[in-house]
């Protein structure tokens, strides 16, 4: 069995690409420092966090997209989770005390054009590639989470 992990801890002031840092605290309402340029469509309760998968994005690279952990925006790049399993309403652990509920699909911003070969963001869209999508999450139980801690599906 592999074993989950947080691959990489992502924020911005606002837009993409999210930059890498250690560690991170997680509130309700996301990851202390991050910010969104649009709260219509970004964060709040129900998308307090942004997470992909590290193995989406390197077979994304296989492909010949320009993409990188953080480039489209993700809080948490996973590692070692069978994403498609990764869906609405699935619980997952991370580190030892953060908890969080994936609540959805989030549609492909425009703003990540950059991370696709020719600009195609439909890669990330759940309707037309399913389980290539990233997801958002709300935050159940807040905490301190690290660059390598586990993550665990509840």
């Amino acid at each position: 069995m592999t074993l989950a992990s947080i691959f990489q801890i992502n924020v911005s002031q606002g837009g993409v690409p999210k930059l890498a840092v250690r560690d991170g605290e997680v509130t309700e309402l996301g990851l202390v420092g991050d910010a969104h340029n649009n709260t219509k469509v970004h964060g709040g309760p129900l998308r307090a966090l942004c997470l992909y998968s590290l193995e989406r994005i390197l077979a994304l690279q296989a492909e010949g997209h320009p993409i990188f952990p953080g480039s489209t925006g993700e809080n948490l790049t996973l590692a070692g989770l069978d994403w498609d399993a990764i869906v609405p309403g699935v619980r997952l652990r991370l580190g030892d005390t953060v908890e969080i509920e994936v609540t959805k699909y989030p549609e492909p911003c425009p703003k990540i054009t950059t991370s696709f070969a020719g600009g195609d963001i439909s890669q990330m869209a759940q309707d037309k590639h399913p389980g290539w999508s990233r997801v958002c999450a709300r935050v159940l139980t807040p905490g301190s989470i690290r660059v390598g801690g586990k993550v665990k599906l509840l």
